[in-house]
């Protein structure tokens, strides 16, 4: 940004801020979906916080269930169909979660 002020100064909007709810109060959802090449991959989305939560709780995840996957975009994608451990893993974390789609 240019201005011609000598003493103008910058205000940056700082909205990585974002409030974090607390796991009772998360509405996650686990759904089957096939991503590129036809691989299953368990996709949870609904989490409301920072993405450096959802990175931990995507690793958590990743490393009980023993695959791969990744964490951006407000969601979890864990490779394979690990619907169940996940649904039992969120809720012994006290996250209220669910199964979605079909």
């Amino acid at each position: 940004m240019y201005s011609t002020d000598p003493d103008f100064q910058y205000q940056e909007d700082n909205n990585d801020s974002i409030e974090s709810l607390p796991p009772q109060q998360q509405n996650l959802k686990i759904y089957l979906d096939r991503k590129g090449g036809g691989k299953l991959v368990t996709r949870i989305t609904g989490y409301v916080g920072p993405a450096t939560e959802l990175e931990e709780i995507g690793k958590k995840l990743k490393s009980k269930c023993g695959v791969g996957g990744s964490a951006k975009d407000g969601e979890i994608l864990v490779q394979g169909d690990f619907r169940d451990k996940v649904l039992t893993l969120l809720q012994a974390d006290g996250f209220k979660a669910k199964k979605a789609g079909g």
